[in-house]
């Protein structure tokens, strides 16, 4: 004779529920018990037409055991005023992590971090496949209007002391490079970095530039000079990135996430391997014979095989201006995600009238989009070519989780 288990069935039943519901009032006892702070990088002073790309070694941040949540960035005056982007154009920010020996100086962080003792200090790169895009957070002129949050229950994982070396501590270092547009005789071209209006020949180190490079970074780096109208003249300005950062302590109910960053001119190649991330490229003028059936578009395409798969959680594109969008798709076509440009209309800042002052995000419903191990993905970067354009990027940021919030609930049983 079978005996009923119903009531066993109806208590593991109510067992996954007490332990859902327990997995949920930790998350949103977490969220009650977010941190937030502000900080201001130091101190730049910009005039009409020059040219800052510093990097401030060993920042303010948060420290400890943490799950980052967002960072947010803007320009702003001495007196915390924003600043616009058509005064002063915000080329990027980057934020990178790094260890360093306890006691050590760091301070070669400023220009060359390859001249710093190896045993005494090392990258913590994220896990993207562009040995040159190590940072963790990096935006540009979109930087107000671009979501960056992460979604619960992830967080960005930092500070665990588990993975630090012995004798070593974590530092942040931060990367400001904005431009003083005010006066310039070619706003845009002051933006895109124009060789020629930089008078620029050879790059910061003394190398001389390729005769074909009409314009990018190696153009633009600090103390450079773009050039402004004759005879106009305004004060200098005191300057300073000011940075949001909003963070959990970390607690077992956080999820990790891994952040990707991808560069549409990355020449990597199945047979060796290697990946190599130009992070700039031109857009030729369009003519009669490049004409595609949608007018005047430069459409740039790379695949790349994906090293560790997972659940995408969040992407963005970094397009520059006269970016129309980008996207990253699986091989056969379906999208994982889009991502498109706002351009500001008006004159204050956060509106900046012909600048991207935003780029969509994708927050996919979890476990929805997954990727796996080695699996071939395509980028694609799409710009409009009815004008030529000098040192634009095509970026593509994406955090994927490896573990999903029913996989951590079920290991709590």
């Amino acid at each position: 004779m079978v005996k009923c288990q119903v009531p066993w069935v109806y208590s593991l039943a109510a067992l996954l529920i007490l332990s859902c519901e327990i997995i949920k009032a930790q998350i949103i006892q977490d969220e009650t018990m977010i941190k937030s702070a502000v900080y201001l990088s130091p101190e730049f002073v910009m005039k009409p037409g020059t040219v800052i790309n510093r990097f401030y070694h060993n920042i303010d941040f948060p420290r400890g055991h943490i799950g980052i949540k967002s960072f947010n960035a803007e320009v702003v005056d001495e007196d915390g005023v924003p600043v616009s982007l058509q005064d002063t154009y915000l080329h990027h920010w980057l934020v990178g992590r790094y260890y360093v020996r306890i006691g050590s100086e760091d301070k070669g962080l400023s220009r060359n971090p390859n001249s710093l003792d190896k045993s005494d200090f090392m990258w913590v790169r994220n896990t993207g496949v562009c040995e040159n895009l190590g940072q963790y957070f990096g935006l540009g002129s979109e930087t107000r209007k671009t979501a960056t949050h992460v979604p619960d229950p992830y967080a960005i994982e930092a500070g665990n002391a588990a993975e630090i070396p012995p004798g070593y501590e974590e530092r942040w270092i931060l990367n400001v490079h904005a431009i003083d547009t005010r006066g310039a005789v070619d706003r845009l071209g002051c933006t895109e970095c124009k060789c020629s209006l930089y008078n620029v020949t050879i790059d910061e180190y003394g190398r001389p530039l390729r005769p074909d490079y009409e314009g990018g970074l190696l153009c633009c780096y600090d103390q450079t000079q773009c050039r402004v109208k004759e005879g106009f003249t305004n004060s200098p300005r005191k300057l300073y990135l000011r940075y949001t950062v909003k963070w959990f302590d970390w607690v077992e109910s956080l999820l990790p996430v891994k952040i990707y960053i991808f560069d549409i001119t990355d020449t990597w190649k199945t047979s060796n391997g290697k990946h190599d991330c130009k992070v700039e490229y031109e857009i030729s003028q369009c003519d009669s014979s490049t004409v595609s059936a949608n007018g005047c578009i430069d459409t740039k395409r790379m695949s790349f095989n994906m090293p560790r798969g997972g659940n995408v959680i969040y992407g963005v594109a970094h397009q520059h201006s006269g970016g129309i969008g980008s996207a990253l798709y699986r091989k056969d076509g379906r999208v994982i995600c889009s991502s498109l440009p706002s351009y500001g209309k008006g004159t204050e800042a956060g509106n900046e009238s012909g600048y991207i002052v935003g780029m969509s995000t994708c927050y996919p419903d979890p476990g929805s989009i997954k990727i796996y191990d080695g699996e071939t993905l395509v980028l694609e970067s799409n710009y409009s070519s009815s004008r030529k354009h000098t040192g634009v990027m095509g970026l593509f940021y994406i955090l994927v989780a490896e573990q999903l919030p029913t996989q951590k609930s079920l290991s709590l049983l």
